[in-house]
């Protein structure tokens, strides 16, 4: 499995941008897909994952929640990650994972993900 994560980049803070990963997999509908960042000197921290299915359930962390959408598009192998209302805190080199059998009490658990993404960064200026 090859993980390709791209669309990272520098925008001003209240900017948006959308990430994308591209899987290198058969049967990419049967793992779910998570996003992690990592800021500079800080550790890598959970951000939002999605259920197997094109419209499955859908996990954020607090620090997100209505400012970031996943989503996947299991006919291109794809998982995206629409930010919106980007904060300077937000700045990270964000990953993409994925994992079979993840169960939803896991997803923010990077330790479930058995494939990662070489990242992409994103700076927010302020």
């Amino acid at each position: 499995v090859q993980l390709q994560a791209s669309g990272g980049g520098l925008v001003q803070a209240g900017g948006s941008l959308r990430l994308s990963c591209l899987a290198s997999v058969h049967s990419f509908s049967t793992y779910v897909m998570g996003w992690f960042r990592r800021a500079p000197g800080k550790e890598r921290e959970f951000v939002a994952a999605i259920n197997r299915n094109q419209y499955g359930s859908t996990s954020y962390s607090d620090s997100v929640k209505g400012r970031f959408t996943i989503s996947r598009d299991n006919a291109k192998n794809a998982v995206y990650l629409q930010m919106n209302s980007l904060e300077p805190e937000d700045t990270a080199v964000y990953y993409c994972a994925a994992g079979r059998g993840v169960i939803q009490s896991a997803r923010a658990d990077p330790g479930a993900y058995a494939y990662w993404g070489q990242g992409t960064l994103v700076t927010v200026s302020s």
